[in-house]
């Protein structure tokens, strides 16, 4: 019997020191372009699971975060740990210059075809979409992509200009580059003058005064409104939708490595994706219910897109974009 508990006892210890080892420590520095909520939400989350990791968080836009980033490269001074940023172009710009460093062990089962480096560089946290708003006064109820270009659509679209909007910017080459929309449907736009404004909060004011019956907006924005009482249907478009993904990715300059590891496990667990729920967002892990404003069974068709393609031709498409519509 003595034996029998001395054993029990060796075991406990040994479960005790290897769930020790998997507890981080120090200091976590993150850069991220999460409104400031959620920012704080996560990180707030994450030190539940690792209270001995203090999290110095660094907040704006990616294009200030990758701007203050490259100064810091310049200097040979990077200080991030780890980047949770808008879109996987900036992570694969990031990983071209050998910015990043991969993370092979990352668990990514069940998340969505896309969502995921396939070299382990960096990882989707969340499907950011973008579809069509319509007021509920407008007397055609869009479908498509195609529809906006229709005659009786003109001067009623409203949508978020890429010089200002990373989602936008996305949503344009990945259109630019499709044989069923391409250049040519973005030329139909501007001839159904359609207006390019600063932003997806623009758009949604636009759709939701009835300023313009349709808006080209993200979809939880759309939808989160739709359920506070604002006049606002959305659709997934049938030819599918742009995503973001908000992915996270550990610097190959990173101070804290095994933290950095910590925290992306974190963001990719079923924990993580149901914060990503309760903040709003769709999940990038098949499994999690989505958020309430989703409706239940809705399939979301997320276009393919060459992300390597878009890298190279982003600063040329948006050149092209403000020489249509204007700055």
């Amino acid at each position: 019997m003595r034996g029998l508990l001395k054993g029990a006892a060796l075991l406990a210890l040994t479960i005790s020191l290897t769930g020790a080892a998997f507890a981080q420590s120090g200091r976590l520095v993150l850069y991220t372009s999460q409104p400031d909520k959620d920012a704080q939400q996560t990180v707030d989350a994450f030190r539940k699971v690792q209270p001995g990791v203090q999290v110095e968080i660094f907040r704006s836009g990616t294009t200030e975060v990758m701007s203050k980033l490259a100064a810091e490269f310049s200097a040979g001074a990077p200080r991030p740990d780890v980047l949770l940023i808008a879109d996987a172009v900036s992570m694969e710009q990031l990983k071209a210059e050998n910015r990043l460093e991969a993370y092979k062990a990352a668990k990514v089962e069940g998340f969505q075809p896309g969502a995921v480096d396939p070299e382990r560089f960096y990882f989707g946290t969340k499907l950011i979409t973008t579809g069509i708003a319509y007021n509920t006064a407008a007397r055609v109820k869009p479908q498509s992509w195609a529809d906006l270009a229709r005659p009786e659509f003109k001067g009623q679209i409203s949508m978020p200009s890429p010089l200002y909007s990373g989602a936008a910017a996305i949503m344009l080459s990945a259109m630019a580059e499709r044989g069923d929309l391409g250049w040519s449907y973005f030329d139909a736009l501007r001839a159904n003058d359609a207006a390019a404004v600063r932003g997806n909060g623009a758009v949604l004011r636009a759709v939701a005064t009835g300023e313009k019956a349709y808006g080209v907006l993200v979809d939880f924005m759309a939808l989160n409104a739709k359920q506070k009482g604002s006049p606002i249907e959305f659709v997934f478009p049938k030819e599918g939708v742009p995503a973001v993904t908000e992915p996270v990715a550990m610097l190959s300059t990173a101070s804290n490595k095994e933290a950095a590891r910590a925290f992306i496990d974190f963001l990719l667990s079923d924990e993580g994706q149901r914060l990503a729920v309760s903040q709003g967002y769709v999940p990038a892990k098949e499994g999690i219910p989505g958020p309430s404003w989703l409706p239940e069974g809705t399939r979301i068709n997320v276009m393919d897109k060459d992300l390597k393609a878009i890298l190279r031709r982003t600063e040329a498409d948006k050149k092209l974009f403000a020489e249509k519509f204007g700055n």
